[in-house]
């Protein structure tokens, strides 16, 4: 701790001193007791930087490996292809799909229930009520002016939607500014049929409509079925199947295709069979598992960084750490081991291994993981889905290295005994800065008080010589 002096001259020059100059040189003095705590707490919060990025690429590490181990996840997924796309699309194919071949002849497409009613000016005034159901559903009513509806043909279209009667109603307005009352069923195919009421099929309510302002030609303002609701067929694999809409999920497992056509417009010609092959995603398999490699090379540069020094020669934040080391050798072994007898039973197997450089990165060779998932499949998925093989014990080393506090993670304990230090630090620093505060203040009202005596000084001086003039008649002023 170094000295502090005052410097106010001449003891009786009433100058006195700086007290705040003073007091701020005595506060230099005590905090230097701090700076060990501090740089120590400066060397922690570095280590704790440096350890927290290795944990986030750790991290992203194990983001990785999981989409490769979840038996949902990237192994899973799978593409399909049609012979012909005007036939039939190919929509999606899930992971529950089977990679296979199937044949399908579609026989008919689905087509959706509608009624329509003759076209009447739009502003006419229609009467009377429209009865009808869908497939072997209840009777609906509907009458004209319902719901506080005009008794138009709008008014009644959104009478029918107000009732929410499984059909979905539209005035359909033509180029002469006539309209029309459409229906569309909301459930395809078959069991979606519209039927409208009539004296024969429902003689207690029959559809009874009429245009007011200029009379129809036809009864009910000739409201009727335009199209009947009909399932698609088709034959898969030989086997019929029938689908109420043109989208198809119920005909191969995990997947879903779009009916567009039959593939001839001649009845009597049999429709041709289109090819659908669902096959695994083996591109998105390949992209997953070279961002491993990639993820992986990049957590091992940067731990390779931490075991030198900046270029200013100073000692990186985790040199010589026993957490650096632990997490290069639990890498480096992680991606070096063997699992089982098959023969796609390590790393190496599908191309991944150790670069020239030997510094703990591995390079990929795509051609030979294509081969290996071209060929081995079911031992790929194996490698890393199976129980004690590669996936399940990396991501275990993963957990044990990373930031999983729940798995005793390395990191994760490193940053908390950290912590622990960090907390201690701080509370020294607390402690002296509160010490401080309190010298501090008692300093400058004592060191104030005794500038104002350093200040009061000549004053007391002339008082003395004017008290020793006044018994003496002599002045010290005029004659020293």
């Amino acid at each position: 701790m170094g000295a502090v002096g005052l410097n106010f001259g001449s003891p009786t020059s009433g100058q006195g001193f700086d007290v705040t100059s003073t007091v701020n040189q005595i506060v230099t003095n005590l905090q230097s007791v701090e700076k060990p705590w501090k740089d120590q707490l400066t060397a922690l919060q570095s280590k704790d930087a440096a350890l927290s990025s290795l944990g986030t690429q750790l991290s992203t590490l194990t983001s990785d490996l999981q989409a490769l181990t979840d038996f949902n996840g990237t192994m899973a997924y799978k593409t399909g292809s049609s012979s012909n796309t005007d036939v039939l699309h190919l929509s999606s194919a899930s992971a529950s799909a089977v990679a296979g071949t199937h044949t399908v002849v579609v026989e008919n497409l689905a087509q959706v229930s509608t009624a329509a009613t003759d076209a009447v000016k739009a502003t006419d005034t229609i009467a009377g009520s429209i009865t009808f159901r869908i497939g072997t559903g209840e009777w609906k009513t509907v009458n004209v002016g319902d719901a506080s509806s005009d008794a138009t043909v709008a008014g009644l279209s959104a009478a029918i939607n107000s009732a929410n009667l499984g059909v979905t109603a539209s005035v359909l307005t033509n180029a002469d500014g006539t309209a029309r009352l459409s229906l569309v069923s909301k459930t395809d195919g078959s069991a979606g049929q519209i039927t409208i009421a009539d004296a024969t099929n429902n003689p207690t309510s029959p559809t009874n409509l009429s245009d007011k302002t200029n009379a129809d030609d036809h009864a009910n303002l000739g409201l009727a079925v335009i199209q009947n609701g009909i399932d698609a067929t088709m034959k898969v694999d030989g086997v019929t199947v029938t689908s109420a809409s043109n989208t198809v999920s119920n005909a191969i497992p995990g997947v879903t295709f779009q009916l567009l056509s039959t593939g001839t417009s001649d009845p009597a010609v049999t429709p041709p069979s289109i090819q659908v092959v669902i096959d695994n995603d083996t591109s998105s398999i390949e992209t997953a598992i070279a961002k491993l490699v990639t993820d992986y090379n990049a957590a091992i540069k940067a731990i390779n960084t931490q075991e030198g020094k900046d270029s200013a020669g100073k000692p990186e934040p985790l040199y010589g750490t026993g957490v650096a080391a632990q997490i290069q050798e639990g890498l480096l072994t992680a991606v070096s081991r063997s699992f089982g007898s098959n023969a796609i039973n390590s790393l190496i197997a599908l191309g991944i291994k150790a670069t020239p450089a030997a510094d703990g990165t591995i390079t990929l060779d795509g051609d030979k993981l294509t081969t290996a998932l071209n060929s081995s499949f079911d031992q790929v998925v194996s490698l890393f889905q199976d129980s004690g093989s590669f996936g399940s014990e990396f991501m275990k080393t993963l957990d044990g290295l990373g930031t999983n506090s729940a798995a005793g993670g390395a990191i994760a304990l490193a940053l908390k005994e950290d912590s622990s230090q960090e907390t201690t630090l701080n509370g020294n620093v607390d402690r002296q800065d509160a010490m401080i505060a309190t010298q501090k203040d008692r300093l400058t009202t004592e060191l104030n008080l005794a500038n104002q005596i350093l200040q009061a000084i000549p004053q007391q001086i002339n008082q003395v010589n004017e008290i020793y003039s006044a018994i003496t008649g002599y002045n010290r002023n005029q004659n020293g």
